[in-house]
């Protein structure tokens, strides 16, 4: 059986973007950015809601060209490009790069995924890891909480029928006060 993980770059006040969608706040140092393409790197399959494939999408199939990119940058452009992903969407209808779209129920998809072998998958898009955290699905939370409130905006957590008990395995700090946070689901 497969591993969901849901990690996400987050305020001190649990917003995954500010009011807008405004994510300026989350600008990763050097040392943060490789941990999370280290991450990236160990996923076999990306699950993406609409919203975050768009923005990945924009940006991470030439991010590896772009004139200023660094090492990392490059290694995470081309990472990307070759992790299957798969993008649960009922709005679109063509998606890229090694990736296959889902426009059906999407909590029967990932508890199919799930069931398979496989290396760890992740998932993100707050509507799409909302719907998997409300059906129990996630076995791993990871929490890169930049030091900053921005009063509200898409929250990293939904509302739940009932608690979700974790235990934390991990805690690390980088550079300008974020610190990272992995919780595994007490199941």
């Amino acid at each position: 059986m497969r591993k969901l993980i849901y990690a996400m770059n987050l305020t001190l006040d649990g917003y995954i973007a500010a009011a807008g969608d405004d994510i300026g706040w989350s600008a990763p140092s050097d040392e943060l950015f490789q941990w999370w393409l280290d991450q990236e790197q160990a996923s076999g399959l990306s699950l993406y809601g609409r919203k975050l494939w768009e923005t990945m999408s924009s940006y991470w199939p030439t991010g590896d060209q772009q004139p200023n990119a660094t090492a990392a940058e490059i290694e995470f452009a081309r990472n990307w490009r070759e992790t299957p992903k798969v993008v649960f969407s009922s709005t679109i209808d063509k998606v890229d790069w090694n990736t296959r779209l889902v426009t059906g129920d999407a909590i029967a998809e990932i508890t199919r995924l799930k069931a398979e072998d496989g290396s760890p998958m992740t998932i993100g898009g707050a509507t799409l890891a909302k719907a998997a955290m409300r059906a129990g699905l996630i076995d791993e939370y990871v929490l890169a909480t930049h030091p900053v409130l921005v009063g509200g905006g898409t929250p990293f957590f939904t509302s739940l029928d009932a608690w979700v008990n974790l235990d934390l395995v991990e805690t690390r700090m980088f550079p300008a006060g974020v610190v990272v946070t992995r919780y595994q689901t007490r199941r």
